[in-house]
């Protein structure tokens, strides 16, 4: 008798752990936020308002500040792609033409990026990890 309610409290506890599991994985499924390069984007099909994460170097000469508002447009490039992105918001101390830079937002009906959220560069040496594979990965899709 002992060694069946033994067994039924392990089938218990393992039962709850996996539901647990389960429920945190199922949870987090809306909260991920995908890396993409402007040529991964334009191969995939995201849908519209799909929230992901955005990255590549600001394209020189493609930066536009709007008059009297916060509002700035700019274009991401891989050096092979290239993205439209929108932006209401003060930009970061850090952000330059031709550094590279990550937003966060969606796709609009029309295909621009707007963006909720920009990251810039800490300094002259770094970029995300993220976009310098990226980078790197166009590269090579470029020389094919």
């Amino acid at each position: 008798m002992k060694k069946r309610q033994r067994l039924h409290f392990i089938l218990f506890i393992l039962a709850s752990l996996s539901a647990a599991v389960g429920l945190s994985l199922y949870a987090l499924q809306d909260n991920i936020s995908f890396f993409y390069s402007p040529m991964e984007v334009k191969k995939m099909n995201i849908a519209p308002e799909h929230r992901f994460r955005l990255g590549g170097l600001v394209k020189k000469g493609t930066l536009q500040k709007h008059k009297d508002t916060l509002s700035v447009s700019f274009t991401v490039t891989d050096e092979v792609q290239e993205m439209r992105i929108e932006y209401t918001g003060i930009l970061p101390d850090l952000f330059r033409e031709g550094q590279g830079v990550v937003a966060t937002g969606s796709l609009n009906a029309q295909g621009v990026f707007i963006a909720t959220d920009i990251l810039a560069k800490h300094d002259e040496k770094y970029m995300p990890p993220e976009v310098a594979k990226s980078l790197e990965k166009a590269a090579r899709e470029k020389k094919r």
